[in-house]
This record gives structure tokens, C-alpha cells and sequence, in this order.
């Protein structure tokens, strides 16, 4: 059988997660997302607005989990040189915490910055040799009483 955990006598406390991923892309790509010159527009809003899409929608994608009642969900990035890196934040007052809502928004947030920037990043063969998203983890995770 297959179901959902049965969350109902759980009491409602405060919840609160962060998600951290990081995404390598080149150089030159780096030099583009930060001069806003993408074909496609302004990569980190666009990658900001579909993590908070993402972390609305976790419910409905991720079939074992709950739909929780976000009361607040930020996505944030930070440029280096050869990295974009992703944070998430969310929270809620729930029965069950929201760490798979963080990492689905942070997911979701780099899949947008590779679907904007990937022609920059294909090779002459059309294939990705140097772009690739990593180290996607939960680095906090609370539960208020």
C-alpha cells in the first residue's frame, strides 16, 4: 500500500527550512546573468519567481506530500565566479515540516537558470560538458513548539 503519513494528531507549530543548491556554469555565462544580457531576460527573477512557484506547488508534485499552508517562501542567489548559488527559505504554522517545500523551490530556481542560459552553455556538439547543478541539501531545518 501506498499512502500519505497520517499527520492529524500532530499539533500545529512553526516551521522552518532552508535549502541551499549550487549551479556551475562558465564564466563568459556568469559575466552574462550579471550584465542582464540573456535572450530570455532577467535570469534571477525569473528563476526567483518559478521557486516560489515550485514551493506552492510541492504538493501536487511530489505525491506523498502534504499541502501545507506557506506563510512565507524567499529565494535568494548568490554570484561567484563560476557558480550561481541557490538559497530557499520557507515556513509555516502546519502539522509537518517544510523541507521538501525548500528544496523544490531551490530545484526548481536553478532548472530555470539552465532552461534560460543553455545556449550560452552547449557546446559545438550541443551538449553541456561544463554545466551542472550540485550540492542541493537542507542546511536548516526548525520546529517550534
Amino acid at each position: 500500500m501506498v499512502k500519505m503519513i497520517d499527520v492529524g494528531d500532530k499539533k500545529v507549530v512553526p516551521r522552518r527550512a532552508v535549502a541551499e543548491g549550487e549551479m556551475v556554469l562558465k564564466s563568459e555565462t556568469i559575466e552574462e546573468i550579471r550584465q542582464g544580457t540573456v535572450k530570455k531576460g532577467d535570469v534571477l527573477t525569473v528563476a526567483r519567481t518559478a521557486g516560489l512557484n515550485a514551493v506552492k506547488q510541492t504538493s501536487n508534485l511530489i505525491p506523498m506530500c502534504h499541502p501545507i499552508p506557506i506563510t512565507f517562501a524567499g529565494v535568494d542567489f548568490d554570484i561567484s565566479e563560476e557558480k550561481v548559488i541557490c538559497r530557499c527559505e520557507v515556513r509555516a504554522e502546519y502539522k509537518t515540516g517544510v523541507e521538501m517545500e525548500a528544496l523544490m523551490g531551490v530545484s526548481t530556481a536553478l532548472l530555470t537558470v539552465w532552461d534560460m542560459v543553455k545556449y550560452l552553455e552547449k557546446d559545438e556538439k550541443g551538449q553541456y560538458p561544463h554545466t551542472r547543478i550540485t550540492n542541493i541539501v537542507v542546511t536548516s531545518k526548525e520546529k517550534g513548539e
